[in-house]
């Protein structure tokens, strides 16, 4: 079963504004399309006794009537309560600048701009062929100072910012939030003083590099695809499939096992070798150690020496089998420290 709002062949894009974008004294037709589009799958709303369509009516509060689209304007309403109509002939003596212009103001680095300023995405399509060079000199030039550029325009009845950049041979236009729109993240952090050690930073790092990269093409809706069969199953007089049992999850106690397991986990997924968990985690231990013990290291060192030298010494002079039985021991011995040494750690 194909759902009605599943996409089953490119069709024609429409442009939702036409204007021009004002480059210093160039001016470049375009028109705006969307860049994006929604895959959701919607409801309707139904009566559940008898399934009949649920809608909503407009209807005038004064003569307690339903009207038509056409008899709807709009109104703002004062502290008072009182309405105030506003008429499209009011909205377009509005005096904008960019009502029908899209007003470059400044270029800037990319990276200037906050992603939560981020708000929807649109293409600008060259209007006609005059429009093609100033177009075409505009993206290059984009492209040459990789920097993108901030304008002004007015979009569905107020002033906006936005942000252009080119999009492979397109130029896109994201739209932004204003700065006082974006809120400041205060009171979100934990207020609980928590130190962080190097051991779980350690962990974490091998985490983030066992996950790796992704292509993001490749990660699609499963949400909308289960949906999809509950309702194709549903529409053919059939159960719907059964969600598969959660694992249940339980309060995290020790962060590192959390850590250690998460690792372990993300590696026999990708059907690597646990194992390497553990060598990967030490080799990042080695790296952190001599910051963490300072002279300690040097210590253990002139220990191991010493050792070697005293081993060395009293080998001297001996019969080659009592010379084998003492290193044999004596490597047995080194052993036994080491794996002290690192229980202890």
């Amino acid at each position: 079963m194909k759902l009605r709002n599943t996409p089953e062949r490119v069709l024609p894009v429409r442009s939702i504004w036409n204007g021009a974008i004002s480059f210093g004294l160039v001016s470049i037709p375009i028109k705006l399309v969307n860049a994006t589009e929604s895959h959701s799958i919607s409801f309707r709303q139904i009566h559940t006794e008898d399934g009949g369509r649920v809608r909503y009516r407009k209807v005038c509060e004064l003569e307690d009537r339903e009207i038509s689209q056409a008899e709807i304007g709009k109104g703002y309403e004062d502290a008072d309560g009182t309405i105030i109509p506003i008429t499209d002939e009011d909205l377009a003596h509005l005096p904008l600048p960019t009502a029908k212009t899209i007003e470059i103001v400044a270029f800037v680095p990319g990276e200037r701009i906050d992603p939560l300023q981020m708000d929807a995405a649109y293409y600008l399509q060259a209007g006609g062929a005059p429009a093609a060079k100033p177009y075409t000199l505009l993206r290059e030039a984009l492209k040459r100072s990789n920097k993108v550029a901030i304008a002004k325009f007015a979009l569905r009845g107020r002033e906006r910012l936005g942000m252009l950049r080119v999009v492979e041979d397109a130029i896109a236009l994201h739209g932004l939030l204003w700065p006082d729109e974006v809120r400041a993240p205060e009171g979100l952090a934990p207020d609980t003083k928590v130190t962080v050690s190097d051991k779980e930073l350690d962990l974490a790092d091998a985490l983030m590099d066992t996950l790796g990269e992704i292509d993001l093409d490749d990660l699609h809706d499963e949400y909308r695809e289960a949906l999809e069969e509950v309702v194709a199953a549903k529409a053919a007089g059939e159960a719907p499939p059964e969600a598969p049992e959660r694992a249940k999850g339980g309060k995290v106690l020790d962060l590192m096992a959390a850590l250690e397991k998460s690792v372990r986990d993300a590696k026999e997924s990708r059907g690597e070798e646990p194992g390497e968990v553990t060598r990967l985690q030490q080799r990042k231990s080695a790296r952190a150690a001599p910051k963490q013990t300072g002279g300690k290291k040097s210590t253990s060192a002139t220990k191991k020496t010493a050792a070697k030298k005293t081993t060395a010494k009293s080998t001297q002079g001996t019969k080659k089998t009592a010379s084998a039985k003492k290193a044999t021991t004596a490597k047995k011995t080194a052993a036994k420290k080491t794996t002290a040494r690192k229980r202890t750690a």
